[in-house]
């Protein structure tokens, strides 16, 4: 194969290193319009609620319309890496940026929140098309030394734009319409589209793979199953009924067949025997309990900020860019980092900095010093990235490259995978325990109002406020508290499996 560095140009090898790193900008550029678009529905959704300024979504049709998405991406993200290999990551990157505009125009002028969930889940597609092609570009269109620096560069703008996305949705909402938050995507779009026009080379290889058309239909059936288990349970709170129970054993089923065909297949999309490298399986693993934790934590984290400390959305949004700040500052030492201490120790410490400040949750109250929460959010966003560049890094080096488009698929599978158990579970894990808590208070209510201060602190404060009583207030904090300090210990001792991974695969080979 032959890298864009190797191509032969005018004037020297300068001008080729700049060439490669404006294909490296092109793809950090796509990947942090994902991440901001990852976040940045999540501000809007009580706007989304409004019947005057919003849609009047119901809860369901909000939950589904945040849901929507990682449903598609998560059940498209390994056809999507398949057709990256088949077609080359160029054109994967094209479909994806055009399906994933026109999506994200159409939402922002959606009459209702059906239409809107459906437009969200084309802008999943996109993603699905776009993520894998990100990294495949990045993997092979650098050297082996430009290749962990730039890795580092794509994993920490996956971070900032999860953080940005808050911030910059609460700025939009406070001067525009709520359609602004899907809007801001084109313009992001039509850049990428210059740019890769511009700088991304085809990368195609000569013997191209034969599509694999049963595999790619299993994969996404499996996946989809899967994923849609995870949000249901997590909607739900109730992981054992059958609308959580039956799609999971379907999900799983398929996803074995998937993983049969593959190794059978003469021409598979996926080779599921890279599974048996220590060093492949190892990172899909320490990456998903590393999402499940940092995604779930964040969760309770924005409630936490705009409902026991009373922050604006805007308010919230620029507390939690501390994380971004943390992420990019990690990633971006991160090479450096990993050549004196190695893959292994740099990960492990990583994540023993990020699992510390998922601990110090136990220690927020209401009279917690405001300053001390973006401190804390710089410290574990650090963590996190001196964790995804390296682990990231490691899996990509075993991969043959004309399989590196599944293989950004399964690295950025596990990641969605994780971020969407991470919600779901601790998220139910949130509402049981908060249900649990506020229980006792709600024999003081009128029965009209009990549902809805039962139902969330959110619902609790505005029973409080229209009743002016702020005993009421003050027990849907407590309850909220309670909950939170056990979200953060089930996020801590899940992380701590993924240090135990990473020690186990990661040893050095003797």
């Amino acid at each position: 194969m032959k890298k864009v560095s190797e191509l032969p140009e005018a004037g020297g090898g300068n001008r080729r290193k700049v060439g490669t790193w404006a294909v490296v900008a092109v793809a950090v550029a796509a990947q942090t319009l994902l991440g901001l678009d990852n976040s940045i529905l999540n501000i809007a959704l009580e706007t989304l609620a409004d019947p005057v300024r919003g849609l009047g979504a119901n809860a369901g049709e909000l939950a589904w319309a945040s849901s929507s998405y990682s449903l598609v991406l998560g059940a498209a993200m390994f056809a999507g890496g398949a057709l990256g290999d088949r077609y080359g990551p160029r054109a994967t990157l094209f479909t994806g940026l055009i399906v994933f505009s026109a999506a994200s125009a159409f939402a922002a002028f959606s009459a209702s929140a059906l239409q809107l969930i459906v437009m969200r889940g084309l802008m999943g597609l996109g993603s699905a098309l776009l993520m894998p092609a990100t990294l495949s570009i990045i993997v092979r269109a650098t050297t082996d030394a430009q290749r962990p620096r730039a890795i580092a560069l794509w994993a920490a703008a996956s971070g900032l734009g999860v953080a940005v996305g808050p911030m910059l949705g609460g700025a939009l909402l406070a001067r525009f319409w709520w359609g602004s938050v899907f809007l801001i995507n084109v313009p992001i779009v039509l850049v990428c589209l210059v740019g890769a026009v511009a700088f991304v080379p085809r990368l195609r290889f000569a013997g191209r793979r034969p599509l694999d058309p049963l595999g790619l239909v299993l994969s996404v059936l499996g996946l989809g199953f899967l994923v849609y288990a995870v949000i249901e349970g997590g909607q739900r709170a109730d992981w054992l009924g059958a609308g959580v129970i039956v799609p999971l054993v379907l999900g799983v089923l398929l996803l074995t067949w998937f993983a049969l065909v593959q190794r059978f297949a003469e021409h598979p999309s996926f080779d599921v025997k890279l599974f048996a490298v220590r060093q492949f399986a190892g990172g899909s693993i320490a990456l998903l309990f590393t999402f499940f934790g940092l995604t779930g934590i964040l969760f309770a984290t924005a409630f936490y900020l705009q409902g026991v400390r009373g922050l604006t959305p805007l308010g919230a949004g620029l507390v939690m860019v501390a994380a971004a700040v943390g992420i990019v500052a990690g990633n971006l030492v991160s090479p450096r980092v990993t050549v004196h201490l190695s893959v292994r120790w740099t990960v492990v410490g990583g994540m023993s900095l990020a699992i510390a400040t998922f601990a110090s949750y136990l220690a927020f109250d209401q009279e917690t010093p405001i300053p001390v929460l973006p401190a804390m959010l710089v410290v574990q966003g650090f963590g996190m990235g001196l964790i995804s560049a390296p682990i990231t890094t490691a899996m990509m080096a075993v991969l043959p490259p004309q399989v590196s488009g599944a293989g950004a698929a399964i690295n950025s599978a596990v990641r969605q995978v994780g971020g969407a158990l991470g919600t779901a579970v601790l998220g139910s894990l949130l509402t049981a325990n908060y249900h649990r808590h506020i229980a006792p208070s709600l024999p003081r209510l009128p029965e009209a109002v009990r549902d809805l201060a039962a139902e969330s602190a959110q619902g609790a404060r505005t029973v409080a406020a229209a009743l002016r009583e702020p005993w009421l207030a003050d027990a849907a904090n407590h309850a909220f508290l309670q909950a939170m300090y056990t979200s953060s210990i089930w996020a801590t001792l899940l992380s701590v499996i993924g240090v135990a991974f990473v020690i186990s695969c990661f040893r050095p080979d003797r």
